[in-house]
């Protein structure tokens, strides 16, 4: 496996983000990934883990984790590996499913040995985050889901997923950061995209951001489609707190709020949300918005 590290100090001076990086090793065939994460707040704070999606990284939580440290809580936010400081294999057939799951439960469970954790999960970070609360359930004490799905190839997803699920393979340039600015409702200021840039110093190291789009199960005879039907089989059982809080202005995942809430049992009777002015990728354009309904959740899950 080939594996490329953006240099440091591509990282230099980054707009609002004061946070120390920290880092840990997973096993990658016959070499070791590192995997860059956050990890403000108090020790003994609840757990909030924040998992980012395609094709941004941890910046993206950068306005809600002064927000949730302030209300006394601990916040772990993890670069998926080829994002963000995390190494980046190479090759486009180092990427699967299956080993983006395995690469986070390494990272969180066997090296960072997270419990008791409130999953907030946005994009990939869903599609990852899901199948670790289903898989480990003991390991999650709630969750709260942004603008995610959890598919299996047997439902077609929205057209501007396939949309961009096209643009993604078809497209002879690939800016990360113009990708970023145009999942908004707010307009970005140019050190603000030259950050979700700075991963990427050329195409090379953008071979997951590629893949990732083709990676979404879209038939039921996709590699990941039965682990994705396992999920939900568990997750139809999870009775712990969960709530939805997708933004008003996604067109990829609008909608997808309602079969979380119609077939989680730990989603009933929930203050579900939806959080105004918020495009895809809604940490950006209502980040302290969306970060006082999690914590206000952490607080009272109501019911």
């Amino acid at each position: 496996m080939q594996v490329l590290r953006t240099p440091d100090d591509r990282f230099a001076e980054l707009p609002d983000f004061p946070f120390r990086p920290r880092y840990v090793d997973v096993e990658g065939d016959d070499s070791r990934l590192r995997v860059h994460y956050l990890d403000e707040g108090p020790d003994g704070g609840e757990v909030v883990l924040l998992l980012h999606g395609e094709p941004s990284w941890c910046f993206l939580y950068r306005h809600m984790i002064p927000v949730l440290v302030d209300a006394g809580l601990r916040c772990v936010a993890p670069d998926l590996v080829s994002f963000g400081r995390s190494d980046k294999p190479g090759d486009r057939a180092d990427y699967t499913y299956a080993r983006h799951v395995e690469w986070m439960r390494e990272a969180l469970f066997d090296r960072l040995d997270l419990s008791s954790i409130t999953l907030v999960c946005q994009d990939w970070g869903g599609l990852i985050g899901l199948r670790l609360v289903a898989e480990h359930p003991d390991r999650f004490a709630r969750v709260v889901v942004a603008n995610a799905g959890l598919p299996t190839g047997t439902s077609k997803l929205t057209d501007a997923f396939l949309a961009w699920q096209q643009f993604s393979q078809e497209s002879a340039d690939f800016p990360v950061g113009g990708i970023v600015a145009g999942g908004c409702r707010t307009a970005l200021s140019a050190d603000v995209i030259a950050a979700y840039d700075a991963p990427f110093p050329d195409e090379t190291y953008k071979a997951g951001a590629r893949a990732f789009p083709l990676l979404v199960p879209t038939r039921p005879d996709d590699p990941a489609a039965p682990a994705n039907r396992r999920a939900w089989e568990e997750l139809s059982r999870f009775d712990k707190p969960f709530l939805t809080a997708f933004s008003d202005g996604d067109p990829i995942t609008r909608g997808g709020d309602r079969q979380f809430r119609q077939q989680i049992p730990g989603a009933s009777g929930r203050p579900h949300t939806i959080i105004e002015g918020g495009g895809h990728f809604l940490q950006e354009d209502k980040g302290p918005e969306f970060a006082a309904v999690v914590a206000q959740f952490v607080e009272n899950p109501g019911r």
